[in-house]
């Protein structure tokens, strides 16, 4: 994994991007928004066209800012464009768009359970390809994530588990955790390049992973116009959200805790997006908030708590 880059700014952002737990914890608070944000998308946007306008619109963001980091980047820039464009197109594009067309087959129960798949897919993964292994505490901690998610997604029915069916939706959410969770453990080779540097090449690979989808499954081009067209300004304000705290903010907050504390433990984070998912339904979308929630938090956190402690304790030791 690459090192952490020496930050050259001090002030409170140089303080920020150096404490791992907080820009992971914000990271899942906006993903977590992100999910509300898709509730509320169906019936004003079409869910490609919400992915082509999230990531052009991410990218003509940063690009004015961006100019002066690309120039100092460039060589290396070019030399792994392909490996860029590929965390854009894994983990930006097909993951979003995966869950965003499996609203569609699924149930919001059968999702929010199986996102749980990124943080075991991150976990074999590692122990398959690189050889890190997995302490029992830290598995622990992940059972009692897994306890807090499945409570949240159950409505704290936890019977409801077995009554699941398979279908197609479930299967595309299987696959979208599979695409971020080699994304996640891809990033332990990520070139050290400044993060507007780094946000620009991976939205590149993120839009041209869109227009394929596209062109491919969303009914090609034209459909595309046409959907724009009906854009309501309920969707407009959804795209503004989505390209502007879970695009640009959170990829670059996950990018940084990764590289802080590696893809097993800020993995485990991941399974806070429910938690901030049902937080913003119970605020935005007027949802009651029950004890199940509260016991559900309490989970996570304390399975957060305790795979970070072990994961400390084996650093510490080595």
């Amino acid at each position: 994994m690459t090192k952490p880059q020496t930050l050259q700014n001090s002030g409170i952002s140089a303080w920020l991007l150096d404490q791992p737990i907080l820009i992971l914890t914000l990271t899942s608070a906006f993903w977590g928004g992100n999910l509300v944000a898709g509730k509320l998308a169906v019936g004003h946007i079409d869910p490609y066209s919400l992915t082509i306008l999230r990531w052009v619109g991410a990218l003509l963001f940063i690009l004015p800012f961006a100019g002066p980091s690309i120039r100092r980047d460039w060589p290396r820039l070019k030399t792994n464009m392909p490996l860029l464009l590929l965390y854009g197109a894994l983990g930006y594009c097909t993951f979003n768009i995966l869950m965003y067309v499996a609203a569609y087959f699924t149930s919001g129960v059968n999702a929010s359970i199986e996102q749980v798949a990124v943080n075991i897919f991150v976990m074999l993964g590692n122990f398959i390809f690189f050889r890190v292994r997995v302490r029992l505490v830290q598995l622990i901690g992940v059972a009692l994530t897994v306890i807090g998610v499945a409570l949240t997604a159950t409505h704290g029915e936890l019977a409801r588990i077995m009554e699941l069916d398979i279908n197609f939706g479930d299967a595309l959410v299987i696959l979208a955790c599979l695409g971020y969770a080699i994304y996640s453990l891809l990033l332990r080779y990520r070139p050290p390049l400044g993060w507007l540097s780094f946000l620009a090449a991976t939205f590149c690979g993120a839009i041209l992973a869109a227009l394929v989808y596209q062109a491919t499954l969303g009914g090609g081009f034209g459909a595309f116009f046409a959907s724009v067209v009906h854009i309501t300004p309920h969707g407009w304000l959804i795209v503004l959200y989505v390209l502007t705290f879970p695009s640009i903010l959170a990829q670059m907050l996950y990018v940084r805790g990764v590289e802080l504390i590696g893809p097993n433990r800020a993995s485990l984070f991941i399974n806070l997006i429910p938690v901030f998912g049902t937080l913003g339904s119970v605020v935005i979308l007027g949802e009651q908030l029950q004890g199940f929630h509260l016991l559900a938090g309490a989970l996570i956190i304390l399975g957060i708590f305790l795979a970070e402690w072990a994961a400390r304790r084996s650093v510490s030791a080595a």
